[in-house]
């Protein structure tokens, strides 16, 4: 296991110098960052001696070299148009999405596995196909469509829910505030959460159910029958344990899509999250924060994905007694 850990990290380390390296291109090719951070009215020669302080003038390398260094350090420069530091406004947004991807994430998790397993073990009955078929409207609709349809049916016609923001919040410490402790923000957070984890849902119950199905034919659930084992038993202690082992590669590729897509969530209920504040730093061409929002995707991707590795690899003992 040692082994693969380490290749893993080698390879998360390739990937985020990639991904870092994209990120300080922006700098370079997306307009001069000199005429982001001063006037039209400064002189020639006040731009000349920003560009100097800045270390523009130094080779790309150096450059480069000294912008990874700040990103580990979490130092991505001043917004260009908050003029605060990107990390204090990142800290900022960032609970807000991770409360939402993991509300979002459970509730797809939860009752995604559940319906699975279920239309699995009674796949011809008129309740599965039933699912089955409402199912199709998760994985067609896209993400914006059905976040407007619950904002027109339960905030607009029915007016149980709250249409956009994240309601009243709680500071839970110097950092991190939530909306978990108070009517309002539980409230705000039901209809983006259903938004951004109903295709999660549909997408894990669909696979479950066709893995499901797969185990439930092979030879050893056939001897447990003919062992007389009891069917709870067989389904759950058998079949399901072997089901989730392709589904957790799967489903953590899918928990970092419902941080990286929450953008369009954010945006539909204007949420205060950092994808909010990345379509902002676009629209405003606000490159620090561009920069520091692919850094930060790419590193939750990068870290699901090593969690992902190990459990699956705990969770198979196939490969734990197979030599690397």
């Amino acid at each position: 296991m040692l082994a693969m850990l380490i290749r893993r990290l080698l390879q998360s380390f390739v990937v985020m110098l990639v991904v870092a390296f994209i990120a300080f291109s922006l700098f370079q090719f997306v307009g001069d960052p000199i005429n982001n951070m001063v006037g039209q009215e400064a002189s020639a020669q006040d731009r000349a001696e920003l560009r100097e302080r800045l270390g523009l003038n130094d080779p790309i390398p150096i450059q480069f070299t000294r912008f990874v260094g700040n990103a580990i350090q979490g130092n991505f420069g001043m917004s260009y148009r908050m003029a605060r530091p990107v990390s204090d406004v990142i800290a900022e947004r960032l609970p807000a999405t991770l409360e939402l991807a993991m509300i979002s994430a459970f509730f797809a998790l939860s009752i995604g596995i559940g319906l699975g397993v279920y239309t699995a073990l009674k796949r011809s009955g008129v309740l599965s196909n039933f699912i089955m078929t409402v199912s199709l409207i998760g994985v067609s609709l896209p993400t914006f469509l059905i976040g407007i349809l619950l904002i027109y049916l339960f905030a607009v016609e029915l007016r149980w829910l709250p249409s956009f923001g994240r309601g009243q919040v709680v500071r839970v410490n110097d950092w991190w505030t939530t909306g978990l402790l108070t009517p309002s923000g539980r409230a705000s957070l039901i209809l983006p959460a259903i938004t951004l984890g109903l295709f999660q849902l549909t997408l894990i119950m669909r696979l479950v159910r066709a893995e499901m199905l797969e185990v439930l034919r092979t030879d050893y659930i056939k001897f447990a029958r003919a062992r007389g084992l009891a069917q709870r038993s067989i389904h759950f202690r058998h079949a399901l344990k072997n089901t989730l082992l392709p589904v957790i590669t799967i489903t953590g590729l899918q928990l970092g899509t419902i941080i990286a897509f929450a953008i369009i969530t954010e945006t539909v209920f204007q949420w205060p999250g950092v994808g909010l504040l990345f379509i902002n730093a676009i629209r405003f061409v606000d490159i620090p924060m561009m920069s520091a929002y692919l850094v930060l995707i790419a590193l939750v991707f990068v870290v699901i994905n090593l969690i992902v590795d190990v459990l699956y690899f705990v969770v198979d003992p196939r490969l734990r007694a197979t030599k690397h």
